[in-house]
């Protein structure tokens, strides 16, 4: 549209070719022909005229004016391409054959989708198989035989027993961190034994991997309310973390700090509540939790390596460089390998 514009004068004619006649195509044939005959003016002293006049109209169907080449000729540039192609083709594109394009859509094969379920199950139980044809499966260890116990008390000895099997192999794959697998094992296990504590730890562990969270805090909390387990309890607190309940967090750490146990679980319960004040946004808070009743240690060991990694990054957060670099020197100096403390460190100018 704007290029035609700007080729074009308002009245619809070219630049430069406003001659009276240059914009109609008859105006040649009706000069040359009829303008000296009839004049008035009879005979053969003016026939010379009219054989002139015919003369003039022959050569005029010969030969077209540079205007009219000039219209005839692509407006646009889309027009400029299509015929430069058509003349590279040889001519035009020939018409499509309406008959034909219904026959190539009744003829041809299209895919078909269908919905079996959920999709994360099906790529589990795939994966499953294609695990069990490349390599044979390991043999499930052996399950704790007081919770195969109670699953012979709630099911009976033969279901009972299939059932610890299965469990064993939930288990397995927790361990092995195929969590999509030891997620559905359990979850079909807790539907027909509800009451067994480890089958719901199995369950809410997985899911606490996969991201579950809320799933994972119902598990566990049934898991600790049948058998208490001090060491899931951070893993609750980190759960409701993840769900931004910061006050359940809170109330978490206090029943570990209350429960006294092992040095391994007061940590990861220390790393949680910390975390989650920073996520509040409360880093100096976070700090003081970290640094609360913290020893140095007679033998470093990894929950020691995490408290210093924590702290190092929460330093880094408030902009204490120099003590967040010594943090961070002092996990790098026990272990070189752990996280990307090398990466923080060269961050930190060192």
């Amino acid at each position: 549209m704007s290029a035609e514009r700007s080729n074009r004068s308002p009245s619809g004619r070219l630049p430069g070719k406003g001659k009276p006649g240059a914009s109609s195509g008859g105006r040649s044939n009706g000069r040359s022909g009829g303008g000296r005959s009839g004049s008035g003016h009879s005979g053969s002293g003016h026939s010379g005229g009219g054989q002139r006049g015919a003369g003039r109209q022959s050569k005029g169907d010969k030969f077209t004016p540079k205007w009219r080449e000039s219209l005839d000729q692509p407006v646009t540039a889309a027009q400029k391409r299509a015929a430069e192609v058509d003349k590279r083709r040889g001519g035009p594109r020939p018409p499509r054959d309406p008959d034909a394009d219904r026959r190539w859509a009744e003829e041809r094969v299209t895919e078909e989708w269908i919905d079996e379920g959920p999709v994360r199950e099906d790529a589990s139980a795939a994966a499953e198989r294609a695990s069990s044809v490349e390599r044979p499966r390991r043999e499930a260890r052996p399950l704790d035989p007081d919770i195969g116990a109670e699953l012979v008390d709630a099911l009976g000895n033969q279901r009972g027993v299939r059932l610890s099997e299965r469990l064993a192999q939930a288990s397995e794959a927790l361990d092995r961190e195929r969590f999509d697998e030891a997620r559905r094992i359990a979850s079909s296990i807790a539907k027909e034994a509800p009451s067994v504590s480890a089958v719901q730890e199995v369950l809410g562990l997985a899911s606490y991997r996969l991201g579950r969270y809320k799933p994972a805090v119902a598990a566990l909390q049934q898991a600790q309310e049948l058998h208490e387990n001090p060491a899931l309890l951070p893993v609750i607190a980190d759960a409701y973390r993840g769900l931004r309940r910061w006050s359940a967090v809170e109330r978490v750490w206090d029943q570990i700090k209350a429960a006294s146990p092992s040095q391994e679980v007061m940590s990861e319960g220390r790393i949680v509540m910390a975390s989650a004040l920073a996520d509040q946004g409360d880093v100096a808070g976070a700090i003081a939790v970290m640094q609360d009743g913290r020893k140095p240690p007679k033998r470093v060991r990894e929950h020691h390596l995490r408290e210093w990694y924590v702290l190092g990054d929460l330093y880094d957060r408030l902009g204490e460089t120099i003590t967040a670099r010594r943090w961070f020197g002092a996990v790098a100096d026990e272990a070189p390998d752990f996280f990307d403390v090398h990466d923080r460190l060269r961050g930190l100018g060192r």
